[in-house]
């Protein structure tokens, strides 16, 4: 009788704490955001979720023409110089993922501009903190940390139906992934962030 109900402790003690996971918080967080039908798309310098192509190349051209983006990485990015948002200049890259002509998705990597090998202070963890920070400031502060299944230690925002996911890529780069949720076919539970 005294090992059942131990069993029975160890079982429930085992279910509370798994549904207290960082996995089983952004599954409740992502239900309950979808479910909410708010939306926000806006991303930055202007540029939204659900926005479309000839939307968004003509307002990148207008950026340029402000000299305030220009061509990227083998010109199949916009490229944008953070000067003072982190603690140290940076290179930013973008380019959208298109579904029906409208963007669904925006990966954003950042390098430091001073990064090396031998400078850890530039580095990728240093760089995913930086930018936490900085989102936290524009975004708001309720990014969850969670492990992500191939990149290790990530933070992750929900609201309404965009997700922005902070990750490192590899010891220079860190991505940012903005992802319209209310378009993803699966099924939130899925989901690998």
């Amino acid at each position: 009788m005294r090992i059942r109900t131990w069993t029975l402790l160890l079982i429930g003690a085992g279910i509370l704490l798994s549904s207290c996971s960082p996995r089983a918080t952004y599954e409740r967080r992502l239900k309950r955001e979808l479910a909410s039908g708010i939306r926000h798309d806006s991303l930055f310098l202007g540029i939204s979720l659900g926005m479309t192509s000839k939307e968004f190349y003509s307002h990148c051209w207008q950026l340029n023409r402000d000299s305030l983006v220009r061509q990227g990485t083998a010109n199949t990015t916009v490229e944008y110089q953070l000067r003072e948002e982190l603690k140290a200049p940076a290179t930013v890259n973008f380019y959208p993922e298109f579904e029906s002509d409208r963007i669904v998705e925006m990966p954003v990597h950042f390098i430091y501009n001073g990064w090396a090998p031998w400078n850890q202070s530039l580095s990728s963890d240093s760089l995913q903190l930086d930018i936490l920070r900085w989102y936290k400031r524009i975004y708001g502060r309720d990014f969850l940390e969670v492990e992500h299944p191939e990149r290790g230690k990530a933070f992750v925002q929900i609201r309404g139906n965009r997700r922005i996911t902070i990750f490192k890529v590899d010891e220079k780069i860190v991505l940012a992934l903005f992802k319209d949720m209310s378009q993803i076919p699966e099924e939130p539970d899925e989901d690998p962030l």
